[in-house]
């Protein structure tokens, strides 16, 4: 009696594998092709052939001409037929070779289908079906129709289609609503011809054709903002019906919300007062809608929120999973601006954990851990421990960022909180998922300083059977930083070492340079590591043996215990003050000589490109004209240049050049912009000139400078240009004296004047007299950012505790009300124009990121700059914003500097800003 069953079984398996196109070929298809010639036409077998060749073409299979001309002429054919379900078939087929379709999947040359005899056939056989009794025919027939037509042939149809729209047949109007909506695209005049017609289907009863009249009509209105406004308006009084209609309406609610300025705190608000009525609607999906709305508009408040958290947390209990997860999603991103009015539902999210649902299961547990308070970590972190095992390492991200978060928030909580990510830490996962927990735990060890002995020694033990080069790399480098700090470094030295024997290349010579670090700082540790390091002087990899050498020659490699010189430690492990990709240049560009290489010759300022490169090939550049050749560094060109020009030849060193400021439109007669050039008591301003006019030549040529709101500033020097040929750049200058080593600021007005002269097209020669003429300009400003080069570092933390203390300076800005932190965080690094540091393990948060980038939906952020302030001061900053639930902005401006003075001058640019 058993064999049957098992015999049964390996059946159905069988079937499960099976495959109706398995092994489908196009020339058997295209030989079954032929029964559409039949006298009697076989409607079953002739749709399965329909199927097969709409499966190739949807598999990206190529036609050759004629087999495409065959298949279409045949499939004509079938219009005889009166079978409805092949004619559907035979719709569908024609929307694949129509002569107009816009997504045509038979290969690349189909143009041979666009003939007038094709047209003809298929545009008559549709318009003779459009007009049917048959209402299946008439609505597949719009679609096809309208899939395949012109504007030509819509005008002659669109009588039809607006009689289609009106239809009492809610098949045929729902069939020419969408096909507006997809002739929008294409013919919009005369879709928005039909404007009476579509709002007449909106008051329909048939759900369908209310819900795709509404988004017909307003894609109709989306460009005039006030139309938009007055639909919105008009049907909110309850006018429609269908729950896809009211989610519609919903959203262009909140669209019209957004637009106007957001929700006021006071008066009447009938738009809110809309979405508020929609969550007592009895279609579940509308309520949703509205609950969603509601969280997601600008600026709600918690009174407002409460209607919309409650309607969320009926959903909780839900028995659709579909509702479950909707509202822990919705209530999960409410959670991370608005923690407290969650808290309520917490009890009912707690129930989701054990869903049998994972989505809803991760959701659960990170809303939770967003909106938990400190007595319930514990509890939280046995019931997640058994859940993490069974979700996919996706999900066990968003957990393992939620509990980081958790844990800042919680300091106290840090021992169960890291106790839980070392033992997933242990667990089989990905590089993504074992970086974020990675990530985590160096995080916490930054942050909270009480975590920093066992966080790493955590750490330790993962890198003694890590996988992931990446990773111990990154952990051994941190190791390097945070480990000679600890009560007891010695402890470390045996996972570092370890790695040295039982590791690829790029890790050994990774723990190389850790373990010289423990000993350049920690001076009772170096006879040691003098002796791990000899040892490594014998490792098959050159790069190993290369470090060792180095670090043992530069740290003393007699062993002796000697404080290790401070020099030796910023060469060793201190970070450049020169950009990467300029010393890389520099380097390029040196030639083997007697004079060694020398680093303070390497630019310092970051340049995307040369000035020359920044126009389009081809077109001349109204700037340096004939560069001098050299470097690849627009500072050192001009510099070369300025110091050319005995005006300029007395004002010392080029400390910074600005990027080009258009100061006249596009296409006028005269291009001009201007470079300003800023040196330590003085600034000239290069004006590059363009005459764009052919029967032209300007001579003289000079801006006149009006300084009257620079009050800081005095005229010393000008440089005219004497002429300036059509289509041939040329600079004339004009320098001013300011305070030495002060940031002075001023608006500076601009007026081109010159001798215009006419030329002879036919001869190229200019006349003998001219006339006196002035050109208006754009005016200039001078700010605090112009003093301020842009120099990064690779290692903040090192930089920042390098720098004395004493020259610290603290103190906390309001910056007022804000769309977001990101708006704030670019208008300080505009005022300042530092340079934007990367994160790292040791600055906490998203390290490899710039910090600049705030992330999505964040309250709070920190930013590193790093600059050098003219007089060749260098300094960082550091900046934490925080934002409250009405959008002020406060931020906490710290600066360390080399001079205490140009600390307290960065404070009184961000006072005065």
């Amino acid at each position: 009696m058993a064999q049957p069953l098992v015999k049964k079984d390996d059946d159905r398996d069988d079937e499960a594998d099976y495959h109706p196109f398995l092994g489908i070929e196009k020339g058997a298809v295209l030989q079954e092709a032929r029964v559409f010639n039949d006298p009697q036409l076989d409607a079953r077998r002739c749709s399965q052939v329909i199927t097969k060749l709409l499966y190739l073409l949807n598999q990206g299979e190529s036609f050759t001409k004629i087999e495409a001309t065959e298949v279409f002429f045949a499939v004509t054919k079938l219009f005889q037929s009166r079978d409805i379900g092949l004619r559907r078939m035979v719709y569908l087929m024609i929307k694949e070779l129509s002569p107009s379709a816009d997504e045509v999947q038979i290969g690349t040359d189909i143009s041979y289908i666009a003939s007038n005899i094709k047209v003809i056939i298929v545009t008559s056989s549709l318009m003779k079906d459009m007009n049917s009794k048959t209402d299946m025919y008439r609505a597949n027939a719009i679609r096809v129709l309208c899939r395949i037509t012109d504007g030509t042939l819509l005008t002659q149809i669109e009588r039809y289609l607006k009689q289609a729209i009106v239809d009492k047949n809610p098949v045929v109007a729902s069939a020419a609503l969408v096909s507006g909506i997809h002739l929008l695209q294409t013919n919009p005049e005369i879709v928005k011809r039909w404007s009476n017609e579509v709002q007449e289907a909106v008051q329909s009863r048939a759900a369908l054709v209310q819900f795709h009249a509404l988004a017909l009509l307003h894609q109709i209105r989306q460009n005039d903002r006030l139309a938009v406004s007055k639909l919105v308006t008009s049907l909110t009084r309850g006018t429609v019906r269908s729950p896809l209609a009211q989610c519609l309406l919903i959203r262009y609610t909140s669209q019209v919300i957004r637009e106007s300025g957001g929700n006021t705190q006071t008066g009447d608000r009938p738009f809110y007062d809309y979405l508020e009525s929609c969550l007592r609607h009895k279609a579940e999906m509308v309520i949703f809608e509205a609950a969603k709305a509601i969280t997601e508009l600008s600026g709600v408040t918690n009174r407002e929120l409460t209607p919309a958290i409650t309607v969320l947390q009926l959903f909780l209990s839900s028995s659709k999973p579909v509702l479950r997860f909707a509202a822990v999603r919705t209530l999960n991103k409410v959670a991370m601006t608005h923690p407290m009015a969650v808290t309520n539902c917490n009890i009912d999210m707690e129930s989701l954990i054990s869903d049998p649902n994972r989505s809803i299961a991760t959701l659960a547990i990170t809303t939770l851990l967003k909106t938990g308070n400190e007595s319930s970590v514990d509890r939280l972190m046995k019931q997640i421990t058994n859940f993490m095992s069974d979700i996919a390492d996706e999900f066990k991200i968003v957990v393992v960022e939620a509990i980081r978060s958790l844990c800042l928030k919680f300091p106290l909580k840090y021992r169960s909180l890291m106790n839980f990510l070392s033992n997933i830490l242990r667990e089989e996962g990905g590089f993504e998922y074992k970086k974020a927990i990675v990530d985590s735990i160096v995080i916490l060890i930054s942050d909270i300083p009480d975590a920093k002995e066992s966080g790493l020694l955590h750490l330790c033990e993962f890198i003694e059977d890590c996988e992931f080069t990446y990773l111990s790399t990154q952990i051994l480098h941190f190791l390097g930083i945070e480990g000679p700090k600890t009560s007891d470094p010695s402890k470390y030295i045996r996972y570092i070492y370890n790695r040295v024997h039982l590791e690829n290349a790029t890790v050994r010579a990774s723990a190389v340079s850790t373990l010289a670090k423990f000993g350049a700082l920690v001076d009772s540790l170096k006879p040691r590591i003098f002796i791990l390091l000899r040892r490594c002087l014998f490792d098959s990899d050159d790069e190993v043996r290369d470090r060792a050498t180095l670090y043992l020659n530069t740290l003393g490699g007699d062993g002796s215990v000697v404080e290790t010189d401070n020099d030796v430690k910023d060469f060793l492990f201190g970070s450049l003050d020169v950009p990467l990709v300029n010393l890389e240049t520099s380097l390029k560009n040196y030639e083997p000589s007697e004079e060694p290489f020398d680093i303070n010759s390497v630019p310092k300022e970051i340049k995307s490109q040369p000035l020359a490169e920044k126009k389009a090939p081809g077109k001349k550049q109204p700037g340096l004209g004939a560069s001098p050749s050299g470097p690849a560094s627009t500072v050192d060109a001009y510099d070369k240049l300025l110091s050319s020009i005995p005006e300029f030849s007395n004002f010392g060193r080029l400390f910074k050049s600005s990027p080009p400021v258009e100061l006249t439109e596009a296409e006028t007669e005269y291009a001009v912009n201007v470079v300003k050039h800023i040196f330590d008591s003085h600034v000239v301003f290069q004006y590059n000139c363009t005459n764009t006019i052919p029967e032209q030549l300007l001579e003289n040529v000079t801006v006149v400078v009006d300084a009257s709101e620079a009050e800081d500033f005095s005229e010393v020097a000008s440089k005219p240009l004497r002429s300036l040929p059509y289509d041939t750049p040329g600079q004339t200058f004009v320098a001013f004296e300011k305070p030495e080593g002060v940031p002075a600021v001023g608006k500076f007005s601009n007026m081109l004047r010159f001798i215009v002269k006419e030329v002879d097209p036919s001869t190229g020669e200019a006349e003998e007299d001219g006339v006196e003429d002035e050109y208006q300009l754009e005016d200039l400003e001078v700010v605090a950012a112009d003093y301020m080069l842009k120099v990064p570092v690779s290692n903040f933390r090192n930089a920042w505790e390098s720098m004395d203390p004493e020259s610290e300076q603290v103190d906390e800005y309001g910056l007022g009300p804000r769309e977001s932190l990101t708006e704030a965080v670019s208008a300080v690094i505009n005022l300042l124009g530092m340079q934007p540091c990367e994160m790292d393990y040791y600055s906490g948060h998203d390290y490899g990121k710039g910090s600049e980038v705030v992330p999505n939906n964040s309250r709070s952020h920190t930013c590193l700059l790093s600059g050098v302030y003219i007089g060749n001061v260098k300094l960082l900053v550091r900046l934490s914003f925080g934002m409250d639930s009405s959008r002020e902005v406060a931020m906490k401006l710290a600066v360390r500097s080399d001079d205490v003075n140009v600390s307290s001058a960065i404070h009184d640019i961000v006072a005065s800003g």
